[in-house]
């Protein structure tokens, strides 16, 4: 089996500024992975964070790691 630790994956990420304060942040690629944050700074550490997380219960579950399709 390839090891995946060595993988580099790359996904788009869309922040949209909230209404109410902070931002909204969220990666179309992966269904349900969103996070938001006070600062741009703060939104950013809670998406990487989130995306990590993601991709670690993908590969606990043994499912295909998802990939990036274009977006227009």
């Amino acid at each position: 089996m390839k090891n995946r630790k060595n993988t580099i994956l790359s996904f788009t990420v869309l922040y949209k500024k909230d209404p109410d304060g902070g931002y909204v942040v969220f990666v179309p690629a992966l269904p349900g992975c969103h996070t938001q944050g006070e600062t741009i700074e703060e939104a950013e550490k809670n998406i990487q964070e989130a995306i990590e997380l993601y991709l670690e219960s993908v590969r606990a579950h043994r499912e295909e790691l998802p990939q990036e399709s274009s977006i227009l």
